[in-house]
């Protein structure tokens, strides 16, 4: 039986990219064997890729309702806790509850998000990731898993399609 390896197809637009990838479909490797990095964030449905799935806005929503809560105690329950009666004026106002509740929510809203983002992407990372520094010079880096007997045929078939280099590849630290 031959051993798996990461070979890693370097392309300079997307149309040969998007070209590779569907080849190498056709050849019987999953979508779980292939992972697209690129400088420039392209929908994973243009690459002929499964669509991506995040908890970020669901997270986002958590923190936005943690805002809100935080927001209606601090106008409503700091006064219910420590009543401070002033000049004939409701001990709970209404109008500073719109303001200071809205921007409560924002404020979780957006910090939520944010760390949310952080958690979903497994920043930072300390094992060895896939990359290549051609990326950050517009190239598209292809990577993906196959078996040492079909090396041959995949680089030729890829090489054919438009890839500037087909070569086997190793995670690095970065």
């Amino acid at each position: 039986m031959s051993e798996n390896l990461t070979l890693l197809a370097l392309f300079d637009d997307i149309d040969p990219a998007a070209n590779g990838i569907e080849k190498l479909h056709e050849l019987g490797i999953a979508d779980d064997q292939i992972s697209v990095i690129s400088g420039i964030p392209f929908k994973s449905t243009i690459l002929g890729r499964p669509g991506f799935w995040t908890n970020v806005p669901r997270i986002g929503m958590f923190g936005a309702l943690i805002g809100l809560c935080v927001g209606v105690f601090l106008i409503e329950g700091i006064p219910a806790l420590y009543p401070l009666h002033v000049g004939g004026q409701d001990v709970f106002p209404i109008p500073p509850l719109f303001i200071i509740s809205f921007e409560m929510t924002m404020l979780g809203l957006m910090g939520a998000s944010f760390i949310g983002m952080f958690f979903e992407s497994h920043f930072p990372s300390f094992e060895p990731v896939d990359y290549v520094p051609e990326v950050s010079d517009g190239k598209i880096a292809v990577f993906f898993t196959c078996s040492q007997d079909m090396q041959a045929q995949i680089e030729e078939s890829l090489t054919v399609l438009g890839a500037g280099s087909v070569k086997a590849m190793e995670a690095q630290k970065l």
